[in-house]
């Protein structure tokens, strides 16, 4: 199936003011603790927060920095942003200080929305960035600035009309190196992946509860935990905490939701929790993954544990969301699932030549969800936009049923000893070892300036005999050239700001040690 929006697209009415037409207005639409908002709750609070943005100065077209925990007000200043016609960059709220300056100078925001309790790093981030803070706080007391509680009451405000194809989301793309890259992102992109891999793909309906491992910053959960369940009427369940393994375990018992929106390592720390076979889960109906690839022996884990399917898929920024995935009745451990309706994969060499089924190649796709490009960087936009195509940074190879098989990030790619090396099939040797709770394997070049491979690895018992054991263990099922030169014991490996394995911090850390 194609989806072809209106010419007149504003996603905060396709999202959110549509259901109030369709008398879904006293459904519930959010769960946050003990308290619930129904539909027409969330569409007064947003026009609440577009006659705060608009009264603060916001104008069509302007951005708007979102940088806010999980909770009602993230979802009434998205909505209220999109519905005064200006453009949400949804940004983590926890970045260190030299991130959000760096974040504030490149995106030259009109308004930034905060909580209180980040008023005094954002404003030390403008500062540094030799910026106006121009913050919006939410709550009764702003300080020196603008709050949301000082604001005019009136929810009466009218949606401005945008064009489809108008800017509507900035959403930053970070591969595992390298600085990340806004995404600029039009209407028709959000309501296109929501018509073809929610409600086709996935099924998404009015009676799911959805809850969501990675935060709403992150447009995997933007759009799961969201706008997915915003489109048909469900409910979405929101909390602000860190997501460790006890928290969603308790978020579940607590809500019973029927999706569970997750990624690889709490995935890893669910099934290795001491009390996870005591855990109910027989509310899901189905989970997914995604954020970064998912391996066969751990998705093997999850099933044996939960009795859950789990669907793992691929998704980028420059396409919004996932068009590549496993669906309901047609699970293939190890693999990404097949292409989503909709959305067409192509699997192509250096050259941009379609590769034979089986090889491994770069990662092509088109489809409605396309961005407009990558803010301030059209070498980048030109080279990954390519027509209707995106050419993306992942290595995959497709079988002739069209099921697709990730290999990792082109840039992740290492050349040894002339031979190409890709760091997930060594990670992935390293995992199966019984002792090995995580790991990662990055290039760092060695005393005569040779790349080698390096593995950081999380580990009970760490000790030079287990280094040896890994080491063999690697030998005795990889290519030789493939075993890591080097264990490097880490008590957790470090993470971008989606959450990501950070293959720079690991280098700096090897090159440290």
């Amino acid at each position: 199936m194609t989806f072809e929006p209106p010419e007149q697209l504003n996603i905060a009415d396709y999202f959110l003011t549509d259901r109030l037409a369709e008398g879904a207005g006293e459904r519930v639409a959010l769960r946050v603790g003990p308290r619930t908002w129904t539909y027409a709750e969330v569409d007064r609070l947003a026009r609440r927060w577009a006659n705060g943005l608009v009264g603060s100065g916001v104008r069509r077209e302007e951005r708007v920095v979102v940088a806010l925990p999980d909770g009602v007000d993230f979802v009434g200043a998205f909505f209220g942003v999109l519905m005064a016609g200006a453009v949400v960059v949804l940004v983590n709220p926890d970045l260190a200080e030299p991130n959000l300056a760096a974040t504030q100078a490149y995106v030259r925001p009109s308004r930034t929305v905060v909580a209180p309790e980040a008023v005094a790093r954002f404003e030390a981030a403008a500062a540094r960035a030799g910026r106006e803070p121009r913050l919006l706080v939410t709550g009764d007391d702003g300080g020196a600035h603008r709050a949301l509680g000082a604001l005019d009451p009136d929810d009466a405000f009218v949606t401005v009309r945008t064009h489809r194809d108008e800017p509507a989301v900035w959403l930053f793309s970070g591969g595992t190196t390298g600085q990340p890259k806004a995404v600029v992102q039009p209407h028709r992109s959000f309501a296109n992946t929501t018509e073809c891999y929610a409600k086709q793909a996935l099924g998404y309906r009015a009676d799911d509860r959805t809850l969501s491992v990675p935060k709403l910053y992150f447009g995997y959960a933007t759009g799961s935990n969201l706008l997915f369940p915003f489109a048909v009427g469900a409910s979405a369940v929101l909390f602000a905490e860190p997501p460790t393994a006890d928290v969603v375990f308790a978020q579940i018992a607590q809500h019973r939701p029927t999706v569970l929106v997750n990624v690889p390592k709490l995935i890893r720390d669910m099934v290795d929790h001491p009390e996870a076979s005591a855990r109910d889960l027989s509310c899901l109906r189905v989970a997914t993954s995604a954020g970064e690839a998912l391996p066969p022996a751990l998705h093997r884990r999850w099933t044996d544990r939960f009795g859950t399917d789990l669907l793992d898929g691929l998704g980028t920024a420059e396409m919004w969301h996932i068009f590549c995935s496993n669906v309901p009745g047609d699970v293939r451990p190890g693999t990404l699932g097949r292409a989503v309706p909709g959305f067409e994969i192509r699997v192509r060499d250096d050259a941009g030549r379609d590769v034979a089924p089986g090889d491994v190649g770069r990662l092509w796709v088109r489809g409605g969800s396309r961005a407009l490009g990558y803010w301030l960087n059209l070498p980048q936009t030109a080279e990954a936009f390519r027509g209707e195509w995106f050419a993306a940074g992942d290595m995959v190879a497709m079988d002739d049923a069209g099921y697709v098989t990730y290999v990792g990030r082109a840039d992740d790619a290492l050349k040894v000893g002339g031979k190409w090396l890709l760091p997930a099939e060594v990670e992935e040797c390293l995992a199966a070892h019984p002792q090995v709770a995580a790991c990662a394997v990055a290039g760092v070049p060695d005393d005569a300036g040779l790349t080698k491979p390096v593995a950081f690895v999380v580990a009970e018992g760490a000790s030079a005999e287990l280094e040896e054991a890994l080491r063999a263990h690697a030998l005795a099922n990889l290519d030789a050239y493939k075993h890591p030169r080097r264990i490097v014991w880490v008590d957790e490996l470090p993470r971008t700001h989606l959450g990501k394995v950070d293959r720079a911090a690991l280098r700096r850390l090897a090159e440290r040690g």
